[in-house]
């Protein structure tokens, strides 16, 4: 079992914390995007108060640990380790006590390349405590907008975890699954099960607009947040999302391998 104090050092070493790749003029882009209700950086939350850009850098500040000087607009951005190992503490929370109820639990990315075996990780460690890791409406087409227009996507589960992958890409070698930010896919799982009766989730747990999109309809929500995802904190912020860890989401698959273990390890689940 990795230490507090070791994780902190690897988060740091790792790029997940600390001076992360995600640059400030990324982060204050994405701020003004949120600011003007850009669906594209919303990813399905619908906020209940207005937040300019002033604002959600103090909240950014206060959940993550980026500057708060709104005067500092370049370079890479940060993310205070000690909020991610928090954070870490609490998402381990939400997992044991979803574990200890035996409940249904989502789990869906918009970054398989990157996080996919987190969530497989957790998934097995959930089934094997005895949860439901729920897996509808395989193969549903998703039209999701992007900047080449619209395209469609299928709906796929890879070891528990559900990801969209571009239509006619099954089957493709090293094709593991599309980046996406949209909440539509969740929408999407969740419809599936409302018409197949079967049960809906005690617990999503994801990122990008599978924990908007959730929470945004009123299921407890988990996730991981980059410091350019504005959205995911606002709805921490505003009782729609339960507990988001800020994390640099795009490094090395490897790296998030350490938190994995970290987490299961204080939800006292077995890998």
């Amino acid at each position: 079992m990795v230490s507090r104090t070791e994780l902190r050092a690897q988060l740091v070493a790792g790029g997940l914390a600390g001076v992360v790749a995600t640059t400030r003029e990324q982060s204050l882009r994405r701020y003004r995007q949120f600011a003007a209700r850009d669906p594209r950086v919303t990813l399905g939350l619908l906020p209940l108060r207005p937040w300019n850009e002033r604002d959600l850098v103090a909240l950014m500040a206060d959940r993550c640990g980026v500057p708060a000087d709104f005067c500092r607009v370049r370079g890479p951005d940060l993310i205070d380790p000690e909020r991610t190992l928090d954070a870490l503490d609490a998402f381990a929370g939400r997992l044991a006590g979803v574990a200890a109820g035996r409940g249904a639990v989502l789990l869906g990315t918009g970054h398989p390349d990157r996080l996919l075996g987190f969530y497989a990780g957790l998934a097995d460690a959930l089934s094997a405590a005895g949860c439901l890791v729920l897996t509808p409406a395989q193969g549903r087409c998703v039209d999701i907008t992007t900047r080449f227009g619209v395209r469609t996507y299928n709906l796929a589960y890879v070891r528990g975890v559900a990801l969209v992958r571009e239509g006619g890409a099954r089957g493709i070698a090293g094709v593991t699954g599309a980046h996406t930010h949209s909440p539509l896919p969740v929408r999407a799982a969740l419809e599936g099960l409302a018409v197949g009766g079967g049960p809906l989730p005690d617990l999503v747990v994801g990122d990008h607009g599978w924990v908007c999109g959730a929470g945004q309809l009123g299921l407890d929500a988990v996730g991981l947040g980059d410091v350019d995802d504005p959205a995911l904190f606002v709805g921490e912020a505003e009782g729609l999302v339960s507990v988001v860890v800020p994390l640099e989401d795009a490094a090395s698959a490897e790296v998030y391998r350490p938190l994995m273990r970290y987490v299961l390890k204080r939800a006292c689940l077995s890998q």
